[in-house]
């Protein structure tokens, strides 16, 4: 019977009882009538009615049972309605109404209200109020029950327990509390216990189909592998989506754990993970599935999605993708994975052995991390039982060359040797001298050549170091040391190397440098015998062969070297053509040198030795006494190339011949433009001593005082003291003894500061202080001798004042001098220098358009070395990165790295690594940082770089194992390097938020344990 009836029953009873003594009034009745219809309202649920019709019984009522039922229903109402304070209205009708009939079930009804309802720790609190007193036994197994669920629910199992297990033989509870029991077991792990609860309830009960999941996955967890397959395997028809992912999970790690990998592999892959995620355990098993049965790729998709694990599973799951990456060829990724699990040491075994294969990687690819020599040292002290000993001795041996990280193989020789000796020593030494010379340090290559050398343990290396120090101290201007070097390496008698080919070469040059022209000719004319094959220079000693006839007055033999270079159509034709013409002026046939001369002047219209040639052949018409053609030809220099430094003696001698010929004016007029134009001069002094004859001839004394009156060098009453001031200061500079030349050449630019000498005593005071290495001091000196347009110290003050300012980086000085040395320069080398230096300057000031400009100009010149090549495309190609111009880029490391040697090689292939990366060819791009970390290793920077590009590669190839490793290796090992740690870990942070998302072991941007 529902609650509901017999509630209205009693309603009649009770309305009978009262007509019965016919003793109620009218009032009583009405009532009553209100009552049951507050009644009927809060059984059809109609809660705020009903409350709202108690309440008003309530207040009219004199009868103390109706007013404590209405007080009941209205706090009944209030909790059904959720009203504010309606737990503190049920509270104060039992304070209240103590013999009320319902104070016993009203806190049971309310308790039995928020249950049903599913707010269960509402429920408790009633449950505990109401208490177990006064209950039927059918009553008690209900509240039994009921708040056994309400703990359950809140998952405070042990409570919970308490009142399920007095309910284990209710026939009405019995499965359900048996169900719950051992549910609370099973997530205790308490899988036997479990076992024998869920035995107890009924095939028929309702929960008998949730059975099927939790006996599979005990029976799996209890090891009973098989059981747990069979009993998942039946139950997969009727399980629900989640439960069939949960149990395809089961069956997969089942069949995984009996050893069955075929088995397993479908329904490892057809589980569906936690929230859609799987877990490090989850992608191990399943790739080491696959990995037994040799699929090797797909086992690196699985394992490679483990990221930043640190535990036995990780371990475990990083040395077998290793063991694929091998199987694979893919070594780079192998060292990676290798590393990683030599890095643990949850199982020892793995440790070693991935270790081992981790030196025996770094030796054959190289190490982007450590030196190799390093990490087979560090195996051999961690594993000095190692059976592989002397396999890792040999390699670690061989290592120090082949690393090519020579400077941390120095230091490591250095600090023990005992897995080396002298001769590996002295190589090591020997190649990081290269390095450091190939990159221009040419004071420190002479250190470690001097280390090489002192070893002495392999004549063949002595023999290189000794040829290279030579040519180091032959850069540097030390010719007698180079003579010394040179010689001992050509009696070494070492003929099988690259050096031996050149030296006859190197000594010859020594030899011409220090004017020892017999020897010198000697060895051009050995070398160009022997190496027909090497016509870049063979063509430079026939250049060079002819110089030293030249200056031993053998202009015969001159004329013929000179005639083989131009036959060679090489490098410095124009010189040769030249010198062979000044050649023939020499043995009498001046006529073959006017000839040659003006052949010169229109076949070499763009040579550097054109105005050489004009002023030549206006010296040679002279001498002939062909006046006119000469005064032409002078004409022709002054008009063509008014900023040579022939211009002032070409106008000078126009002067003198026209002085001569009685044409005083057209000489004063010439006269006078020396003066004006070349002020400090020797010819400007000469043509005023010239022109003063003129003026006394012509009576004109008086405007000639008033003329030389405004000439700053020229100063009569103190010629004579001027003189002797200049030559005391001159003869200590010639005399090599700098100190008493400064302080001679200071005194005259302090007594004559316009004085007869002043450019000459600028510019040797500037030479004087640039040989002592105080630079600094040089500048106001060489700007002296500047301050005019043109004289004979300008070129090479120029070239120095500028070298002056770029040693300090002073880059806005140091351009205006570049560009005058560019335009006026004789000298083919300063005007390579200029321009080089111009390109330099200009993109340190990020004038990115001008730099381009000089780039373009000094590969314009076929005579400039691969060195300064380098330069200027990395120039042309660092600019255009800055503006963003990746196609010229592009092109233009191209030719770098066909040329580029040490940093500048580097640098090529990094960016040769990135526009792979652009244009999505990972795998190239990944060969060419694989090539930069192993060739270049020394170039940590790029290196760094290099293995960011490498980590983006492997993630867009699906690696982001690779990816994460590489990344979190380039924080730790690359500290010196801020920039690229940075964008290391920006990187790093993105791709494992990336991860996260399917992997549960990923924590985002943080490093984690894994599962």
């Amino acid at each position: 019977m529902s609650k509901k009836n017999l509630q209205l029953i009693l309603c009649f009873v009770f309305v009978c009882v009262q007509f019965s003594y016919a003793q109620k009034t009218k009032v009583y009745t009405h009532d009553l009538k209100d009552y049951n219809e507050a009644l009927h309202l809060y059984n059809s649920k109609q809660y705020q009615a009903s409350q709202a019709l108690f309440d008003r019984v309530k207040g009219e009522t004199d009868d103390f049972e109706t007013e404590a039922n209405c007080a009941y229903y209205i706090a009944n109402c209030a909790v059904r309605l959720n009203q504010l304070g309606a737990d503190n209205m049920m509270e104060d009708f039992v304070k209240r109404y103590p013999t009320s009939t319902k104070r016993n079930s009203a806190y049971i009804d309310v308790a039995d209200y928020y249950f049903e309802n599913g707010k269960y720790a509402r429920a408790l609190k009633w449950y505990d109020k109401s208490g177990e007193k006064g209950l039927t036994n059918s009553q008690r197994e209900d509240y039994n029950f009921k708040k056994g669920y309400a703990y359950f629910t809140s998952k405070k199992y042990d409570q919970a327990k308490t009142y399920f297990q007095k309910l284990l033989d209710s026939q009405k509870y019995g499965s359900q509390a048996k169900y719950y029991t051992g549910y609370i077991a099973y997530q205790e792990d308490k899988y036997e216990e479990a076992n024998e609860y869920f035995e107890g309830v009924s095939e028929e009960d309702e929960f008998n189909e949730k059975l099927s999941y939790f006996k599979a996955d005990m029976n799996f967890k209890l090891g009973n592998f098989q059981k747990a397959i069979d009993l998942s395997k039946k139950e997969l028809p009727n399980a629900d989506r989640k439960e069939i992912s949960e149990l395809n999970k089961i069956i997969g790690e089942s069949y995984f754990n009996l050893e069955k990998y075929e088995e397993a592999i479908p329904y490892l892959k057809a589980y569906k993970g936690k929230k859609g995620r799987w877990n490090n355990t989850d992608f191990y098993q399943l790739g080491y599935a696959y990995y037994k049965q040799k699929d090797y790729e797909n086992a690196i998709k699985q394992f490679n999605k483990i990221v930043s694990g640190s535990n036995s599973v990780a371990q475990n799951a990083y040395y077998h993708l290793g063991e694929c990456y091998l199987n694979t060829d893919k070594k780079q990724q192998a060292l990676n994975a290798f590393r990683n699990a030599s890095q643990m040491d949850f199982d020892l075994k793995i440790q070693e052995d991935a270790g081992l294969n981790y030196a025996r990687l770094s030796y054959e690819i190289g190490n982007p991390y450590e030196s190799v020599p390093s990490v087979l040292t560090s195996y051999l002290k961690k594993y000095p039982e190692t059976e592989h000993q002397a396999e890792l001795e040999e390699l670690l041996v061989s290592s120090y060359i082949t690393s090519k990280d020579y400077e941390a193989a120095l230091n490591l020789l250095e600090a023990s040797k005992k897995y080396s000796d002298k001769e590996t020593y002295q190589k090591v030494a020997f190649y990081r001298a290269i390095e450091l010379f190939n990159d221009g340090n040419y004071q420190d290559a002479l250190t470690y050549f001097e280390k090489s050398l002192k070893e002495n343990a392999s004549a063949e290396y002595t023999a290189r170091a000794t040829f290279w120090n030579a040519e180091t101290n032959y850069l540097l201007d030390n010719y007698d040391i180079a003579l010394t070097g040179f010689q001992s390496f050509a009696n070494a008698n070492i003929t099988d190397t690259e050096e031996a080919q050149t030296i006859d070469y190197n000594l010859a040059y020594t030899y011409f440098k220090q004017k020892d022209y017999a020897n010198a000719i000697t060895n051009f004319e050995k070398f160009i015998t022997n190496n027909a094959d090497d016509t870049g220079r063979v063509n430079d000693s026939y250049l060079r062969l002819g110089d030293s006839h030249f200056v031993t007055s053998n202009y015969a033999d001159a004329i013929k070297a000179y005639d083989k270079a131009i036959a060679m159509k090489g490098v410095d034709e124009d010189y040769a053509y030249f010198q062979k013409a000044i050649s023939y002026g020499f043995t009498g046939k001046t006529n073959t040198k006017i000839s040659e001369l003006d052949t010169f002047t229109k076949k070499y219209k763009t040579s550097s030795l054109r105005d050489d040639a004009f002023y030549e052949l206006g010296n040679t018409y002279i001498n002939e006494e062909k006046t006119e053609n000469g005064l032409n030809t002078y004409e022709k220099l002054v008009k063509d190339y008014p900023k040579s430094s022939y211009v002032p003696k070409a106008l000078l001698k126009q002067g003198l011949i026209n002085f001569n010929s009685g044409k005083n004016q057209v000489a004063l007029t010439k006269f006078r433009a020396v003066v004006a134009k070349f002020p400090n001069t020797e010819e400007a002094v000469q043509a005023v001593a010239t022109a003063k004859l003129i003026y006394i001839e012509l009576g004109q004394v008086e405007v000639y005082a008033n003329w030389v009156k405004n000439l700053d060098f020229v100063d009569v009453t103190d010629a004579e003291l001027d003189n002797a001031t200049y030559e005391a200061a001159e003869k200590q500079f010639i005399q090599n003894n700098t100190n008493k030349a400064i302080e001679g050449f200071e005194k005259y630019t302090q007594q004559f500061p316009n004085g007869l000498h002043a450019t000459k005593a600028n510019f040797y005071l500037a030479q004087s202080y640039f040989s002592k290495g105080e630079t600094q001091k040089t500048i106001p000196y060489y700007q002296y001798v500047l301050q005019t347009e043109r004289n004979e110290y300008t070129e090479q003050a120029l070239a120095r004042l500028a070298q002056v300012f770029l040693e300090t980086n002073t880059y806005t000085k140091a351009i205006p001098v570049l560009k005058r040395l560019e335009e006026s320069a004789d000298f083919p080398q300063n005007i390579t220098f200029a321009q080089s230096n111009l390109m330099k300057a200009n993109y340190a000031l990020s004038s990115y358009a001008q730099a381009v400009n000089y780039a373009e100009k000094v590969l314009a010149n076929e005579k400039v070395d691969d060195r300064i090549k380098s330069d200027a495309h990395v120039i042309i190609a660092r600019s255009a990165i800055a503006t963003n111009d990746e196609d010229k880029a592009k092109l233009a490391y191209q030719e770098v790295q066909k040329i580029a040697k040490g940093k500048l090689a580097a640098e090529a292939l990094y960016y040769d690594a990135y526009f792979k990366n652009k244009e999505k060819d990972f795998d190239g791009s990944n060969t060419a940082v694989q090539k930069l970390v192993k060739d270049y290793s020394s170039y940590k920077r790029f290196g760094a770089k290099g293995l960011i590009l490498m980590a983006k590669n492997f993630y867009a190839l699906e690696d982001a194992f690779q990816a994460t490793y590489i990344l979190e290796s380039v924080i730790k090992n690359f500290t010196d390097f801020t920039e690229e740690v940075s964008e290391a870990q920006k990187e790093l942070a993105k791709i494992k938020t990336a991860e996260a998302k399917r992997n549960s072991s990923v924590t985002p941007a943080e490093d984690n344990d894994g599962n």
